[in-house]
């Protein structure tokens, strides 16, 4: 099989039902942010020392997929109508896991500039792609595409993961955060 197939030379792409649309859709940029965040967190392990931090993002890339999934399928277009992409269970998994971490490190008390160790900085990297992976799914939502809440729920609790993951990250390389000051 050819990876190339030249059908969208015009611009336009396939959801999950083969319906044709246009490479720029919201839907589009909604899960091909999901695909840009999978891939940076694919870095983000490649630059992890901690074995349970590796199995845990493998564990998200995973859920990630599973959400891509679910936004390319368009139920309004006649597409079978899809399970939610996540359970409350796997955002109560992600809040324990931010709690753990919040558990361990200093407490926040200002605003810090992304940076420290590289792989403290993926996490950054990976936390503001994941923001807006959540502004294109709500964007999706508005324009009354059907988006289970749990998938919202899910993206915005893995940005807040991300974040204390940097930080956690930073504290166990012994880099310091690096402190924002107003000048």
């Amino acid at each position: 099989m050819k990876i190339y197939t030249r059908t969208g030379d015009d611009g336009t792409t396939s959801l999950a039902s083969g319906q044709r649309v246009k490479k720029n859709c919201t839907r589009i940029e909604a899960y091909g942010t999901i695909d840009e965040l999978t891939s940076h967190i694919g870095l983000l392990i490649a630059y992890c020392d901690q074995a349970e931090d590796k199995e845990y993002l493998t564990d998200v890339q995973s859920k990630l997929f599973i959400i891509g999934g679910y936004l390319a399928t368009d139920t309004s277009q006649g597409d079978a109508p899809s399970r939610p992409a996540v359970s409350s269970e796997a955002v109560s998994e992600m809040e324990q896991h931010i709690d753990a971490i919040n558990a361990i490190i200093p407490p926040f008390k200002c605003f810090i500039l992304p940076g420290g160790s590289i792989a403290a900085s993926q996490a950054h990297v990976c936390r503001t792609v994941c923001r807006r992976a959540e502004r294109r799914i709500l964007d999706l939502r508005e324009e009354g595409a059907e988006v289970d809440n749990q998938c919202i729920n899910y993206v915005n609790r893995l940005s807040d993961y991300l974040f204390v993951l940097a930080r956690k990250i930073n504290m166990d390389e012994n880099h310091p955060e690096i402190i924002w000051k107003r000048k």
